[in-house]
């Protein structure tokens, strides 16, 4: 089976109702990026931080998995799929894709604020104010904060360099590091690239752009990829 990587952003999970940080209406436009989603923010205000993130949290366990997601389980029919995500809900997870790759973290997640691999899986509960770690520091959500390195990524450089077809859905490709992603894939393989608005990506690779949302812009991505398959 050909090696098929695709990497999510924000608008691979809209159509399940998550809202996208930096559309009209977004999360941004709530709360200020400094005061939620920044190391400092944590140790400046960590009740605020961790509200925010319960929130999100309860948010998800309403969410459900769309056409979109759907479709990336399918694909596993005919091709070895590994998705590796810019989003921290479980979506893909949920609808039944077996290789994800959480580059930001995950909500369902906590971890102590001293070592970063004591991770505990929460659901969909709150952190409570004043909650501790099991090595006794302040539980934390286990969310790659601005200002924090992206322990991922060299694992996903991997995975994308090993990559036989290459997909990028729901991604503005202007956040960094993951926008990075693009330069560790082979020369010369397919990429394409799924967005409802245009995207300019700085690339030497031909780019097959499907202007489309996530549902319907997997639907067609499935039909072209059905010719490559092998």
């Amino acid at each position: 089976m050909k090696k098929l990587v695709i990497l999510t952003g924000a608008g691979m999970s809209a159509e399940s109702g998550i809202k996208t940080f930096r559309d009209s209406g977004g999360l941004w436009e709530q709360y200020k990026v400094e005061d939620v989603a920044s190391i400092e923010a944590w140790y400046s205000n960590p009740d605020l931080v961790q509200r925010f993130y319960n929130e999100r949290r309860r948010q998800l366990e309403n969410a459900v998995p769309n056409a979109g997601h759907a479709g990336l389980v399918e694909l596993e029919k005919l091709f070895d799929v590994h998705i590796i995500t810019q989003n921290v809900d479980d979506l893909h997870e949920r609808a039944g894709s077996k290789s994800v790759l959480h580059l930001h973290g995950l909500l369902t997640q906590a971890r102590s604020s001293k070592n970063p691999d004591q991770i505990i899986d929460i659901g969909y509960r709150d952190i409570q104010p004043g909650e501790k770690a099991p090595d006794g520091s302040p539980l934390r959500p286990n969310i790659v904060w601005f200002g924090e390195a992206v322990p991922a990524m060299e694992k996903a450089a991997d995975i994308a360099s090993q990559a036989d077809l290459f997909a990028v859905l729901g991604t503005s490709l202007n956040v960094y590091p993951a926008a990075g992603l693009i330069h560790y894939v082979p020369a010369g393989i397919p990429v394409f690239l799924i967005d409802p608005k245009p995207v300019t990506v700085s690339t030497s690779h031909k780019v097959d752009y499907i202007a489309k949302g996530a549902g319907k812009g997997v639907a067609i991505l499935a039909e072209k990829l059905k010719s490559l398959a092998g």
